[in-house]
Formats: structure tokens, sequence, C-alpha cells
């Protein structure tokens, strides 16, 4: 027998059959407009897999030949066709140079922020901020082997302790425990006396024993006040800028067993235009020297 179709007393409208607590669904169709633009939205896309690459294969899949990687591609070769003549002079030029002028100061320092994101940040920080753990600061005015601009772009080019370089930054501090240097009794007095640089020494006795120790063994590349020298990589240790921290169990570390983090030469792998830019961008971040 055919179902005898029940129509809502309040509204007129067809009921589904369905029906929850006393409430009857509404058979309510779509409107004409949703279903038309629908139809449309679907006929659009049938066309557009047609016409443009849509499967995930290599090469083009559509009519038109259009591949996505070519025109990132060309797009990139466009940019670099305009960019070129300020590259070249960027290339050619000194950081001095670049520094001394605006148009190509402005220019190094938008090419070297995006470098340095992509190159430099995964260790410095967004910023250059740095972080414990042998990272160091690039935005404040504390070198380790220098911020002027000469100096900055040998540290870019050359790298620190990665073996790419005959001409790399190179230091190496002793390991005055693991080598039988000093006991650990006197790694505790140094690094007490290195905490008094900075007037944060806890054992006063501890620390005068270790100023002759000091004078022996680090004055050398420390400096006997612990300012540093950056002609061989020696932080400056009557600060409070630590790379690997400043509490006492982390200088003993140091002295104990080295630290010595490593940076890798930028020369051979970027453009030099780029290691200028590099050099002006990280002179820029606050801390730069003439």
């Amino acid at each position: 027998m055919p179902t005898k179709i029940e129509k809502d007393s309040l509204t007129g409208q067809e009921t589904t059959g369905h029906e929850w607590d006393g409430l009857k669904e509404l058979n309510t169709p779509l409107p004409k407009w949703w279903l038309y633009t629908f139809y449309a939205c679907i006929a659009f896309a049938a066309v557009w897999v047609v016409i443009y690459p849509a499967f995930p294969f290599q090469g083009a899949t559509g009519l038109s030949g259009w591949i996505a990687r070519e025109a990132v591609v060309e797009q990139q070769q466009a940019a670099q066709a305009r960019m070129a003549p300020m590259m070249d002079r960027v290339r050619e030029a000194t950081p001095e140079q670049i520094a001394a002028d605006p148009e190509l100061r402005a220019f190094a320092v938008a090419g070297g922020r995006i470098a340095f994101a992509n190159n430099c940040a995964a260790c410095h920080g967004a910023g250059g901020q740095g972080a414990v753990g042998g990272f160091p600061s690039l935005a404040d005015d504390e070198w380790i082997w220098g911020g002027t601009h000469d100096a900055i772009r040998a540290t870019i080019t050359h790298g620190i302790r990665a073996g790419e370089s005959e001409e790399e930054r190179v230091s190496m501090m002793p390991r005055f425990l693991a080598d039988g240097v000093l006991t650990a009794a006197q790694v505790g007095d140094v690094a007490e006396h290195v905490l008094s640089l900075s007037g944060r020494a806890t054992d006063a006795a501890s620390a005068a024993r270790g100023v002759e120790l000091f004078a022996e063994n680090c004055a050398a590349c420390h400096g006997e006040r612990g300012e540093g020298n950056r002609d061989v990589g020696a932080p400056n240790l009557s600060d409070r800028i630590w790379l690997y921290g400043g509490e006492k169990r982390d200088i003993m570390r140091s002295v104990s067993y080295s630290r010595g983090g490593v940076m890798p030469a930028w020369g051979p792998r970027l453009d030099p235009a780029v290691v200028n830019m590099l050099t002006i961008y990280v002179h820029a971040l606050g801390g730069g020297e003439n």
C-alpha cells in the first residue's frame, strides 16, 4: 500500500515520518538557488581538473600544461633579475662601504634579515638573542671575536672550530680536571675566583686561593682581570654574560672539561653578497662596533 503523506498542521509542510518526543521532522527541500550554486561548483571543479594539474603525478596532467613548481621557479628568476644590479653592488662593496651608503644599507639589512632567519636563527635566535649552551647573543655589545664589520664578516665567512677553513676561528680551552692539570678542589677555587670577578663569590677563602691558580692557568687567555681576549676568542669573565651558564657548577664544568661551540663556515655556502648582507644585519642588531 502507498505510504500516507503527513503534513504538519501548523506549516502545512510535508513531514519525513521521523518523530522524536512528539516533534516531527519537516521535509523541507533545499532552496533552488543553493542547489544551482552547488551544481555549478561541481561543474567548475570538473573543468578545473581537466584544464589544470590536479593529481600528484610528475609533470603536467592538465590541458593547460601549467605546473606550479615551474611557475615558482620563473617567479624566483624574475625576482633575482630585478635584484641583480643591487646584488652586484653589495657583492663588490666592502661592509664599510655598504654601511655608508643609505640605499645599499637598507637593501642589505632587508636581505640580511631573511638570510639570518634561514641560516642563523636556529642557533642564535630569531632576534639574535642567543641561548645558553654555546650560542652567543648577537644583539648586545659583548663579542668573543670582535664586533666590527671586518670581524663579523670573518667569523661568518670562515666559521669557528668547524674544520672547514684554514682561516677559521680556532681556540681551545684545556680540560684542567680531565687532563690532570688541576684537582677538583682547585677547580672549585678557580670557579670561586671567577665568580669574584663579577662580585658574586660566596666563599672568600676559596676565591683567594683561586687567584694564583687563575694567574697561572687562565690569565694568559682571559686576561689578569678576566677581561677576555678577542684575538684568541677568550670570553670576558668579569661581566655576567655566560655562554654555558654562570652558576658555580657551570663554571666548574667549563674549567674541568672545557667548552667549545662550532659554527659552520658560511663563505663556501653563501653568495658573497649574502655574506655581506648578513654582516650588515648582524652589526645592526644592536651591538656592532666601529
